[in-house]
């Protein structure tokens, strides 16, 4: 029986990286690019144009969605289990969907927090401060270490979930799963608070003149003598209520804090 090589095991694997979100729908989302990424591994175990080949292609045609990135182990486990599958071994349609079913999820939620909440975050605040004095490296920096760093792990990943099979869900599902998202939501948080020290600045210009002193009380460097960025650090709390609490869209947000710095010019007050 035909065994896949580490050359069909790469092809899938970019063949994930690169149409993973081609196509994607609210009725499938991302099944078309799981089932394009199939074909090289359909291809080598049950030979191109047969009848297993297509109904491989079928069997991964249905609903699937979790992180790209994170979630390439789950092509791994799955290339591994159609290989055995072509070598005899009883693996049913309904196992495979069971197994991706249930992975997607998990996955997803450790991929996003991991990503998009820790590494996009530090990257992103290396590269702006190197272009803030209007260095264009930063630019590159953040390109060159996101893709080295992401196209490295997912490969990894990837090669990890055929080798151990069902096995390799250990390592991001599982007993530890918890323990990685609750990880991963701190180190999250904290980077996000470094990058609104950081990043967000708030200043008001408000005064109070004492005539019969001839003194003025300055509030701002009031604020500052025993709390600095304390005004910075009210607006992100601010926009976290509103966002996770009054549940208003970013959008809504982001034109809120327009308005408000506009009438606060206005009034004197920022």
């Amino acid at each position: 029986m035909a065994k896949l090589d580490k050359k069909d095991l790469k092809k899938g694997w970019l063949w994930w990286q690169f149409w993973a979100m081609s196509t994607l729908s609210y009725e499938k989302l991302e099944a078309n690019g799981f089932a394009h990424s199939m074909i090289p591994v359909a291809e080598k175990l049950y030979g191109k144009g047969t009848k297993e080949y297509a109904k491989c292609l079928e069997r991964h045609s249905v609903f699937y969605n979790t992180e790209p990135q994170t979630g390439s182990i789950v092509n791994g486990i799955v290339a591994s289990l159609e290989e055995k599958r072509s070598e005899g071994e009883e693996i049913s349609d309904d196992m495979i969907h069971s197994v991706k079913s249930s992975l997607m999820g998990p996955i997803a939620g450790i991929g996003d927090s991991l990503v998009q909440g820790i590494l996009i975050p530090i990257l992103l605040s290396i590269a702006m401060s190197i272009s803030a004095s209007g260095n264009p490296l930063g630019v590159v920096f953040y390109i060159v270490c996101y893709l080295a760093i992401i196209l490295s792990v997912s490969y990894w990943l990837y090669l990890k979930g055929y080798k151990l099979g069902l096995s390799a869900a250990d390592l991001l599902v599982g007993e530890n799963s918890n323990r990685l998202k609750k990880a991963f939501s701190i180190l999250g948080t904290m980077v996000v608070g470094g990058l609104a020290a950081s990043f967000v600045y708030l200043n008001t210009v408000i005064e109070f003149a004492n005539e019969s002193a001839g003194t003025t009380f300055n509030v701002q460097a009031t604020l500052d003598s025993f709390f600095p960025g304390l005004l910075g650090l009210l607006s992100v709390l601010l926009c976290y209520y509103l966002i996770n609490k009054k549940g208003w869209k970013s959008n809504k947000v982001l034109i809120f804090l327009i308005v408000l710095a506009a009438v606060g010019v206005l009034l004197g007050i920022f």
